[in-house]
């Protein structure tokens, strides 16, 4: 592979380190924002594809860490991939509790994980005639495009007053803050990795580009599919209840989603050759936040404890 490009960093060094958080779900109930059932099950989307997915990210980011030159980028690698490896397992709890009350996932997860271990595991499928250099930079590529995604739904859940006055689950809402703001928080990593290990352009800049073209669509399916899916098996609501852009357009009005606008935005942001995601969200939020969420405080102080110990 030739010699990587090393990458520019237009910001402050900022730590990138996992919080070993837990979350207790014993009383979060399956309708976790009171009578939006869609709203609800929109983001619960997230649950289904993120553990795959983030497993995911690291195995990729372990193929290419040994090709990672920058001392800081090499750091900020390893940070992100220990707060992504806890990212799944978080949101595979979420799974094991909507399986307790009655919602089976597996259905829908499995296809997930054959999209990520198989169709975009380490060996290019179907007998694409790619190098093992190509197929690994076209996976940087989705992920950078990804993260682009997460790094907007992020800065929006710190934000979003209209879930606070709809009178969430608490510690649902905190997984999804803490999780918003670790995403803010390390929203370049993918990126710098990219751009770090992606090659010459105008060659690096095509793929990026076209990373984005393949990632979009297939989140708006997946998110569609796993939003009809949920409400459709939801033991309850109404038998086979369906997803609906009306109900979905009526939970953005409350200000229970992001706007169609907010995420479409943010692609052609991300084609701007100038483009570099520490232009997205606010880091100060995002570290505030992780100051003060319970999970994250109990994370800090049981790490504080063990030391003393």
């Amino acid at each position: 592979m030739s010699t990587p490009h090393l990458p520019s960093h237009p910001q402050e060094p900022h730590p990138i380190a996992p919080r070993r958080v837990s979350f207790d779900w014993h009383a979060t109930p399956l309708l976790w924002i009171p009578d939006e059932p869609t709203a609800t099950h929109v983001i619960n989307v997230l649950h289904l594809l993120l553990p795959a997915g983030e497993r995911w990210f690291v195995k990729v980011f372990k193929e290419a860490l040994p090709l990672v030159r920058d001392e800081q980028l090499r750091t900020d690698v390893k940070g992100f991939m220990g707060q992504e490896a806890t990212h799944s397992v978080q949101h595979s709890t979420v799974l094991d509790h909507l399986a307790h009350q009655g919602l089976d996932t597996a259905p829908y997860t499995r296809r997930v994980d054959f999209l990520f271990a198989r169709l975009l595991g380490e060996q290019p499928p179907f007998g694409l005639p790619l190098t093992g250099q190509e197929w690994l930079r076209f996976r940087l590529s989705l992920i950078a495009a990804i993260e682009q995604f997460t790094a907007v739904l992020g800065d929006w859940v710190l934000d979003a007053e209209g879930l606070d006055r709809a009178g969430p689950d608490p510690v649902m809402l905190d997984l999804l803050r803490w999780h918003g703001a670790e995403e803010v928080e390390h929203r370049a990593v993918a990126f710098d990795m990219y751009q770090h290990t992606g090659g010459p352009d105008p060659a690096r800049y095509l793929r990026r580009a076209l990373g984005m073209a393949v990632t979009a669509p297939v989140l708006l399916y997946l998110w569609g599919w796993g939003a009809a899916y949920l409400l459709r098996h939801d033991p309850q609501l109404a038998a086979r209840s369906r997803y609906s852009l009306r109900a979905h357009n009526q939970a953005v009005r409350k200000g229970l989603l992001p706007t169609w606008r907010e995420l479409g935005a943010a692609i052609p942001r991300y084609l701007r050759r100038s483009y570099h995601p520490s232009q997205e969200g606010s880091l100060r939020t995002a570290v505030a936040y992780l100051a003060s969420s319970p999970a994250a405080r109990a994370a800090a102080g049981a790490v504080g404890r063990a030391a003393l110990s």
